[in-house]
């Protein structure tokens, strides 16, 4: 992944309240929102779903600034399991995905479960669990939370890419809006370019389109 220079991070992170126009995931209403970051191409997807969205180190200075505290390196292994545990407690049967790699959490999250076809309304059904994902992301203060938005190959690039940035949006808006503290939350919409299974088939679309979330602890000595 590109690593910007510091300053640009901070404004970055500090446009958090500057306006774009989002959709609501409880009314469907555009509204006035930050921007979702846009998408990567070709071999760089791989490397920014590997790392957080501006870098862990400049992240970790602005947000433990705003008050948001940080964990002892030595403290991330059992903070991580204590997490897990209770998102996989919480989230089963709803077809959300608890994977952990290393020091961080990954979710993954279908999205014919999430939204409907061509929708980056989070459907009814499914706002149940993405509370449980809250309650656990709010009771466990100290991490950023990426949320990346995918599509499959249907429609063109740039619809796609839009897609999956308004996917991702709407669950980040979701989640701050339960309790999530939105200066912990970036999001970024890769499109189709980053696909987990064929797009030839209709179950390797399905599979493909998707929302992640990734979780990682705040500490006090992140590097990028």
């Amino acid at each position: 992944m590109r690593i910007f220079a510091k300053t640009t991070i901070i404004a970055g992170v500090a446009s958090l309240t500057l306006a774009g126009c989002v959709t609501n995931p409880e009314t469907g209403e555009s509204r006035i929102a930050r921007p979702a970051a846009t998408g990567a191409a070709g071999a760089a997807i791989g490397a920014a779903l590997g790392a957080l969205i501006g870098g862990k180190s400049n992240r970790t200075e602005i947000l433990v600034g705003t008050g948001i505290g940080a964990i002892a390196g030595a403290g991330v292994g059992v903070y991580l399991d204590e997490q897990e545990k209770k998102l996989r407690e919480r989230t089963a049967g709803t077809g959300i995905e608890v994977e952990r790699d290393g020091d961080s959490l990954n979710l993954q999250i279908p999205s014919q479960i999430t939204f409907g076809v061509d929708s980056a309304i989070i459907n009814e059904q499914f706002r149940p669990a993405l509370n449980e994902v809250a309650k656990v992301l709010t009771e466990y203060d100290k991490s950023f939370v990426d949320v990346y938005g995918h599509t499959d190959s249907s429609g063109s690039d740039a619809y796609n890419l839009t897609l999956s940035e308004r996917r991702a949006e709407s669950v980040a808006t979701y989640l701050s809006a339960n309790g999530v503290q939105r200066p912990r939350i970036a999001t970024k919409g890769f499109g189709e370019t980053d696909p987990i299974a064929s797009n030839d088939t209709a179950a390797g679309r399905a599979e493909n389109r998707r929302v992640e979330i990734k979780i990682v602890p705040i500490t006090d000595d992140t590097a990028v």
